[in-house]
């Protein structure tokens, strides 16, 4: 039986190289996206592997349940969440159904395809979940005055990472590996189809941030920052995170308490 991946978000982008990328190395493919035709493309360029398209909209439930069956039933080696929709606004201006789906597409998606597909991979003894999230996750003390607002974006992103780190050590010792991928700006459709121009920005290739992803799986990092080069950063982060949840206590502080 070959190794099988899906990949959501695979029409274009990333999730297109993370396709191509899998089908080079001889994975079958289930591909997930809202546009058929994208699709059926990618069909046509793989025939050396079994790939299958599936249309579905995962900001409804309709489509994230269609999908997490196949979650379920499917022999997954690889579950790649990489379905996005970006809505860059203040959350006032952000109307509910823009709201709706972006939580949807980034939290309710991802939450219930791993679920579903965790289960086998446990008893297959082996799985890779990769989750596709991005550096805005890491944006929250950022000033006003730096970086527009996008606080249900950046949330979503932020879950992803949390969500990724616990599920890794949640699975561990089961065959099972969690990994979250943050670049920064990728030269894709993505921002685009948002009505954003970024061509005169310096901006990373999908296929750059494939290969992050990989070679962090073989370096045994959980998050994978592509463009990053001091990984120390990250360490930091984590160390502070890490100081921060050790340091609470049952006494309220100080600070709290009237003088």
């Amino acid at each position: 039986m070959n190794k099988l991946a899906l990949i959501t978000g695979a029409s274009s982008g990333i999730g297109r190289a993370y396709a191509d990328r899998f089908a080079a190395d001889g994975y079958d493919l289930i591909v997930v996206g809202r546009r058929g035709d994208r699709l059926e493309q990618i069909v046509a360029a793989r025939p050396e592997v079994n790939v299958r398209p599936v249309v579905a909209d995962l900001s409804t439930d309709a489509g994230v349940d269609a999908v997490a069956q196949l979650c379920a039933t499917e022999p997954l080696t690889v579950l790649v969440n990489n379905a996005g929709v970006a809505h860059y606004m203040p959350l006032a201006d952000l109307s509910a159904e823009k709201a709706r789906e972006l939580a949807h597409i980034k939290v309710v998606a991802p939450t219930m395809l791993t679920r579903a597909a965790v289960v086998g991979m446990q008893k297959r003894g082996k799985g890779t979940i990769i989750n596709v999230s991005g550096m805005i996750a890491f944006s929250g003390p950022v000033p006003t005055s730096l970086m527009p607002r996008r606080a249900i974006y950046a949330g979503g992103l932020a879950f992803a990472v949390t969500m990724s780190q616990t599920l890794n050590a949640e699975l561990e010792g089961t065959g099972v590996r969690v990994q979250v991928v943050c670049p920064g700006v990728v030269a894709t459709e993505f921002h685009e189809r948002q009505g954003m121009d970024l061509s005169q920005i310096p901006r990373m290739s999908a296929e750059d941030v494939v290969t992050a992803s990989l070679r962090g799986m073989e370096l045994g990092e959980v998050v994978v920052a592509p463009g990053v080069e001091d990984a120390g950063l990250l360490a930091t982060v984590f160390a502070a995170e890490l100081a921060a949840f050790s340091g609470q206590s049952p006494e309220l502080a100080s600070r709290y308490q009237k003088s």
